[in-house]
This record gives structure tokens, sequence and C-alpha cells, in this order.
């Protein structure tokens, strides 16, 4: 059953049926062909898989990262860390780094990053001496902070799946997030002293100062977010519930950046998008179903286990298999598919579910950066122009640079689960 599923569906997804449909209707397919449950059953078990508390976070954290957008609050991040690091070698190269880091603790989502801060890096970095193929790579490859850095839409969506603490796997991508853009930076400085790229802006105490209290407001929302979390105030749900509220007070009330006239338009792109993501989520419920009735996982294992015990070895397949399937299919639908063939596979060896957790999301988020899928490629090359094949190009050093620090964090896989420990 597990083989005629998958089957159908990558030849669904081949002749360009689109990813939510062809689960689906490989799904119910598979199901009507090789089993006696009536289609009225398969339906209510898919509607009823979206009464999830844990899921009400999705939609909202993707409202958050549309009112940040709308509300022009990337430019006064963008600004703030400009008067911070921008004096350095490399400086509004840096400043990409820092301004995806921060936006990534507020917005969740890799798309809404490239589209926002992305835009406004690469305006500034091509105005002041940098090529615009570096310049979009750039914006490109810190787009995927925003899915390893919390509140990751990703990893809400992954620790549902995997049934275990949100808060945990969130708070499990900070560190990696941190160390991944630690190596951005030490690259972009390396590139520019060697090439002489870039112009430097002079240092302000004062212009630092008036920026950070400007960014204050901005700066806040991940501060609220992972305290309120790590505290026990509030859940990642309501977390994402403070964050819309929050949100919205700032945008409307302190940088006055949205008028309630641009509400509806907002709500609906937010369904839009909420609705494309849980679609997937609502027809990968009987595919699930299909994967446990045909002991998938077990068999999975059991292959693997046939071929290695060694936990470092079990990762390193993995981690070649997930790059593969994340140039080619969507990391949500990936997610869904994936998380329940594998997640026993590793524990069976004793890896830690959130550190495959997030070490799968952090994989699978280099779809995003790669050709075919990659949609912040394409997201980058409708905002600047440049040639496809030329971003890809200029791309290639800083995949290589986050694949080590993939492969780093795969054979010290403390970096990942330490900081739990200190928290929960």
């Amino acid at each position: 059953m597990s083989l005629t599923l998958l089957a159908l569906f990558m030849g669904l997804m081949v002749v360009g049926v689109p990813l939510a449909v062809g689960l689906g209707v490989a799904s119910v397919a598979t199901l009507v062909v090789f089993t006696d449950i009536p289609v009225s059953l398969i339906i209510q078990s898919m509607y009823s898989s979206m009464n999830s508390f844990i899921m009400v976070a999705v939609p909202l954290f993707i409202l958050t990262g549309i009112l940040m957008d709308e509300g022009g609050v990337a430019e006064k991040i963008f600004n703030f860390a400009n008067a911070l690091v921008g004096w350095s070698h490399g400086g509004l190269g840096n400043v990409t780094v820092l301004s995806s880091i921060i936006f990534a603790g507020m917005s969740g989502s890799s798309v809404a990053d490239v589209a926002s801060v992305g835009r406004i890096s690469i305006s500034a970095m091509t105005k002041n001496g940098y090529p615009i193929g570096y310049a979009s790579a750039l914006a490109v490859i810190t787009s995927i902070l925003a899915t390893i850095i919390p509140p990751s839409i990703l990893m809400v969506i992954a620790g549902s799946v995997a049934n275990i603490s949100i808060g945990q796997a969130l708070f499990a991508g900070v560190v990696p997030g941190l160390i991944v853009a630690g190596s951005f930076m030490i690259y972009n400085y390396y590139y520019c002293r060697k090439n002489h790229t870039g112009t430097k802006v002079k240092f302000e105490l004062k212009n630092l100062g008036k920026q950070f209290v400007i960014a204050i407001p901005a700066l806040l929302v991940p501060v609220i977010l992972l305290g309120g979390m790590l505290s026990g105030w509030f859940t990642p749900t309501e977390a994402a519930a403070i964050a819309v509220l929050y949100t919205l007070i700032i945008s409307i009330f302190v940088y006055k950046s949205i008028k309630f006239s641009q509400l509806p338009k907002i709500f609906f792109q937010t369904t839009k998008i909420t609705g494309t993501i849980l679609f997937i989520a609502v027809t990968a419920k009987p595919a699930g179903w299909i994967f446990e009735y045909d002991g998938l996982p077990a068999k999975v294992a059991t292959v693997i286990g046939g071929l290695t015990q060694d936990p470092l070895m079990i990762m390193l397949i993995l981690y070649a298999f997930l790059i593969l399937v994340g140039m080619f299919m969507d990391a949500t639908a990936a997610i869904y598919i994936l998380v329940p063939i594998l997640l026993p596979t590793v524990t069976a060896v004793h890896i830690e579910p959130v550190f495959f957790i997030v070490f799968l999301v952090f994989t699978l988020a280099l779809g995003l950066v790669t050709p075919p899928v990659g949609v912040c490629l394409y997201a980058v090359t409708s905002v600047t122009g440049i040639r496809l094949e030329t971003l890809i190009t200029h791309t290639v050093p800083w995949l290589v640079i986050t694949a080590i620090t993939l492969l780093l964090f795969i054979i010290f896989p403390w970096i990942i689960t330490g900081p739990i420990a200190w928290f929960f």
C-alpha cells in the first residue's frame, strides 16, 4: 500500500498536480483500492485532524510575519543593524545576517524574510559596491534562519507531527541558528576584506542609540515570545496570539504604518497562505494512516538497521536523503510524510527526537534555497531581475558553509540538545 501511495503521489507531482491535491488523491485512491474503509470515514478523519490547539499557532505566526512586513518593521530592524555592525568589513553583509536573525525571531517564515529584509538589504548592498549576485545570494541564504530560529512555522508543524514538546523544539533551534548565522558573518567578512568589496559606514554612537530607540518595540517581539515560553507564562500557541496582538498594536499605534482599512487585505492574505499549508496537513492524515497500517516505519527501521546500528552513520545516511527530498518536495509535505516514517528509526538507536526534528527541519530548509523547488530563489529573482543561473552560482559557497555546519551538528548533537537541558 505504501509503495502504491508514494508512486501515485510522485507521478501526480511530476505531471504538475498541486502537492496537497496529489497527496490527497493518492491517499484516498490507495485506501479505496486496498481497504473497505468508507470514503465518508476518510473525509471525517481528515477533518478531525485539524482539531488541534497546537496547529492554531501556524496561522497566527503567519499573520505576525505579514503584519511585520506590511508595517515596515523590517526597515527599522535593518537601520538598527546597520548602525550596529555596518562599520565593519563587509558591513552591509553582516547587517543582512543580523537583520535576518532579528526578523526570524518575529516572522517564522523564510519567504517573508526574503520579501522584506531581503528586498531592503539587496538594494542597500548594490548601492554600496556589492555585486548583485553576491548581495542576492546572501539574502537568499540568510532567509533559512527563519525556519530554524523560533518562532519557526515549520518547527511548530514538525513538532506537532512528532508529538514532542513544541516549546523544546522551538528553543532547540536558537543555538544552531546563531551558529549558522555566525559562520555566514565570518565568511562575509573574509570575502569582503579579501576582495575589497563594499563600503563601510562611520560608526556613530548617537545614531546607534537613535535607531535602537526606534527599533525597541520591534525588538521586544522575540524577547516576549521566548521569555514567555521559557518562563512557562504561556504556550507556543498562546505566544503566537500575543505576538499578533502586540504586532498589531505597534504597527497601528506606535509606528502608524498600518491603517485599519488594510487589515481585511492582510487577513485575506493570511488565510490564503494558511489554507495552502493546512490543506497539505489535512491530506497527509490518511497518508500517515496508510504508512502506519502498512508497517512502513518498522520496515524502514529494519532496512537501515541492517546497514548499520551506528547513530552517526544513520544520521549521515538520513542527511543525504533529506537534502535530496528537500530539493524536490515542499518542506511541509515532506514533514508530514517523513516524520512518521523516520522518527521510529532514529529513536530505535537512541537519537533524541527533539534533535532529529530540529535537524530534519534545518536540512529540509535547504530546499527553499536550492533548485528546482527553491521558492526563496524565485522570490529573489522576481525582486532583483537577476538570472536564476547566476543566483545559483553565487549561492553555492553559502550552501557549502551550511552543509558543513549541519555535519557539525551530527557529530556534536549536544549543540542542539544541550540548551534544552538548561531550561526545561
